[in-house]
């Protein structure tokens, strides 16, 4: 073989060596997309505006993951957990209810975290002005006054405390108009079906048809914390561990207070 032909081959290995290396580049192996993640949240009834506002935000870096809520009172989420009923995480409006899920074994251990605090008010319709304190709500004239149902509904549960503290409990019993979760409250209220409520300061901020007469003494009620949890039959344990952890970040935490929630 001459020195030409050993050029000759010499050129042709280094043609095919870059060659290689380059068509890659040129023709990319496209990347397999990422498979959607579907997420259900059962979510206390007071968080529904904030969680709402939270989900696009975190949808912005995680397109792939697909936010659902189950909104209610969290007593009856806590049953349909119970009970077998789908769910990812679990945001109660008061411990007792994660509690429960915890004690049997359905939270995946090292996931439960306080989210929020909150405040219970006393609220009427805007154009009621004879009311100034807890002690109005037994006069006469006071006919309904709506709070949530309390062995359900923690709202109802924090009224019912403040009610018997301050010794009118049994003089406005028969007053009491029981709602399946605080969101009833409100409505019964801005409709005017009630003459007062009891319900969360975020509750009362949302509205433009009500008014705060009083914030309830939290001396008078147990504290109002929501705790969250990943729940362990989630079929998206990783993901859900995400959200949750997206929840305490400081961009979820600036629509919390936005929407009147208490955190650190």
């Amino acid at each position: 073989m001459n020195k030409k032909q050993i050029l000759s081959l010499i050129g042709i290995a280094v043609t095919s060596f870059f060659l290689a290396i380059a068509l890659p580049l040129i023709n990319p192996t496209p990347l397999t997309a990422q498979p959607n993640i579907n997420l259900l949240i059962s979510a206390a009834a007071s968080m529904k505006d904030a969680l709402e506002e939270i989900q696009p935000i975190y949808q912005q870096s995680k397109p792939n993951v697909n936010i659902r809520y189950n909104f209610g009172a969290s007593g009856a989420l806590q049953q349909q957990i119970e009970q077998g009923a789908p769910a990812d995480i679990f945001i109660s409006a008061a411990r007792s209810q994660v509690d429960a899920l915890e004690q049997k074994g359905l939270l995946v251990p090292g996931t439960r975290t306080n989210l929020a605090n909150n405040r219970l008010v006393l609220i009427v319709p805007n154009n009621t002005n004879s009311i100034n304190s807890f002690f109005n709500l037994a006069d006469a004239k006071i006919k309904r006054i709506a709070l949530g149902e309390p062995r359900s509904v923690p709202a109802g549960q924090y009224a019912d405390q403040v009610l018997k503290k301050l010794g009118i409990f049994e003089k406005i019993k028969s007053k009491l108009v029981l709602a399946n979760n605080v969101r009833q409250v409100l409505a019964a209220v801005e409709s005017g079906n009630a003459d007062a409520g009891l319900v969360y300061a975020t509750d009362a901020k949302i509205s433009n048809k009500v008014k705060v007469v009083v914030a309830a003494d939290e001396k008078y009620h147990s504290a109002i914390i929501y705790p969250m949890a990943v729940i362990k039959r989630s079929k998206n344990i990783p993901a859900a561990k995400e959200f949750l952890e997206f929840l305490s970040s400081n961009q979820a935490k600036t629509v919390l207070k936005k929407y009147g929630f208490i955190v650190n």
